[in-house]
């Protein structure tokens, strides 16, 4: 089957979101260009590890331009997007991989997800997978990342006596020997 790649340069919009309740949450990154939505699924933690490197590599940039870069040190207030993601939200592939660069040329930040691949592939050859590009500037990467770190902390509170996630009925701690705590 054909590799798809799925290219946004730049998108109207594109955010870091979730479907169901906390607990049971689906993690979607969403890109759209007009009438062109693509939504691709994965977990909790690239989320958060994806979010985390954007603010990283902006930060390097800004330090290694001596501040001169188009890059803002905190996410611009008029790019904050608190919406919901757009349904139907339907699923393209979920993600594998990772990747994010920046373009120093373009002053852009490019952030590709790559689906899981099911085939086993001969050593030395690579996979073609379908493929997510974004490709966004320095301000909206920021407000990007500063989503999709509260879409990840907005899940369950954790136990304060063992960080595990606490469900609404509460659960069985660990660090109190099974007793049912509640948050």
């Amino acid at each position: 089957m054909p590799r798809t790649v799925y290219d946004y340069d730049p998108p109207d919009r594109f955010v870091a979101g979730t479907v169901g309740e906390p607990g049971d949450r689906t993690f979607y990154l969403q890109a759209r260009a007009g009438r062109r939505v693509t939504s691709v699924a994965l977990e909790k933690e690239q989320v958060r590890a994806l979010a985390e490197r954007v603010d990283e590599v902006l930060d390097e940039v800004l330090r290694r331009s001596g501040g001169t870069a188009p890059v803002p040190a905190v996410a611009p207030a008029e790019l904050e997007d608190a919406d919901a993601l757009e349904t139907p939200v339907t699923e393209e592939f979920r993600v594998g991989a990772l990747s994010l660069t920046w373009d120093s040329d373009a002053e852009r930040v490019v952030i590709e997800a790559g689906a899981a691949s099911d085939d086993e592939e001969e050593e030395g050859e690579e996979a073609e997978v379908d493929l997510l590009r974004v490709t966004v500037t320095g301000a909206y990467a920021r407000a990007f990342a500063k989503r999709a770190l509260a879409v990840v902390e907005a899940g369950r509170p954790p136990c304060p006596f063992c960080s595990l996630p606490l469900e609404p009925q509460g659960h069985i701690c660990p660090r109190a020997n099974g007793y049912r705590r509640r948050g």
